[in-house]
């Protein structure tokens, strides 16, 4: 009998806040399907995973690792079914999803638009590389994790939490600092006014 939390709490049709705007012609409904293709990779994957008897995805992966696997997975699904914006082709470029046809070959190293994704476990205070202005997604999930096991936490589904997304200004950044011995990259996190507008512009809430 296969391990029940390789099943992903299924999307709750009803939680789309269908007022919100995104830009670039993207919609709920192309969020939603891209949300749903997640689900079905991470089932797949678990599943298999457990026939051999090995951890589930987001069990094993150091945390960081996996919700970059969600926020990649998702700026790579979302263009699939919204026509008007595609995925960055630059390496690292920034932002991850750019209006079609705006940049030549699809690729920005950087630019003023499109829209950055990101996957969280934290249900605010996300964080950046830096404090610019952009349109940040965030989608917000709950899972295991790999410290999980050794403090004998037992296992549970994925589940999105919520996706809120908003134009931040530099304003609604604020550099967090390090100690002197941390070897942690310095990274910007979301201010209070950016998560009020993030939150007030909410696209998903399960």
């Amino acid at each position: 009998m296969s391990n029940p939390a390789c099943t992903p709490i299924p999307i709750n049709s009803k939680g789309f806040n269908r007022k919100c705007q995104i830009p670039f012609g993207m919609t709920v409904s192309h969020v939603q399907k891209a949300m749903q293709d997640f689900l079905d990779f991470l089932c797949f994957i678990n599943t298999q995973l457990d026939t051999k008897k090995i951890e589930r995805l987001e069990s094993f992966l150091m945390p960081a690792n996996f919700s970059s696997i969600v926020g990649e997975f998702m700026g790579a699904a979302i263009p699939k079914y919204c026509k008007t914006v595609v995925r960055n082709k630059y390496h690292n470029g920034h932002p991850d999803i750019l209006p079609a046809r705006r940049f030549p070959g699809d690729s920005a190293q950087h630019a003023d638009d499109g829209i950055e994704i990101k996957g969280s476990r934290h249900t605010s205070g996300w964080q950046g590389h830096n404090a610019e202005p952009m349109w940040l997604m965030v989608f917000v999930f709950d899972s295991n994790t790999s410290r999980d096991t050794s403090r004998g936490i037992a296992g549970r589904p994925f589940r999105f939490v919520k996706v809120v997304g908003a134009a931040l200004e530099k304003s609604d950044w604020a550099f967090s600092g390090r100690s002197a011995s941390s070897r942690r990259t310095i990274t910007a996190s979301v201010t209070r006014s950016g998560y009020n507008k993030m939150e007030a512009n909410w696209i998903y809430r399960a």
